[in-house]
């Protein structure tokens, strides 16, 4: 029975890559921007147009999503593409906007 609490709890590793994989998805710019890599890649200068942003700012987010592998990125030339890199934080994000729309 002592066995069994030791398997359910998590080490410090795992607790700290959940809270940041949370600390990702509650910014909205960060929301905005897997939302648009979730349809297909795009190169930052394509996400700051389609979003409406700075080119800085979005280079600041996708470096943060790419610290966490929540993007990933392939360059062609001078052109840095992004995508996701995660479907698992993907479809949790993909659930959350069904229910947040369901409402």
């Amino acid at each position: 029975m002592e066995k069994n609490k030791l398997n359910d709890t998590l080490d410090e590793e795992t607790l700290f890559m959940v809270s940041q994989t949370f600390k990702a998805l509650s910014d909205s710019t960060r929301i905005k921007i897997l939302h648009l890599l979730a349809k297909r890649e795009h190169s930052v200068n394509e996400i700051a147009e389609r979003l409406e942003m700075l080119q800085s700012t979005v280079s600041h987010q996708l470096r943060f999503l790419k610290n966490l592998r929540l993007v990933k990125f392939r360059r062609e030339g001078t052109t840095i593409y992004y995508s996701c890199d995660d479907q698992h934080v993907m479809d949790i994000l993909e659930q959350t906007i069904k229910h947040a729309q369901h409402q």
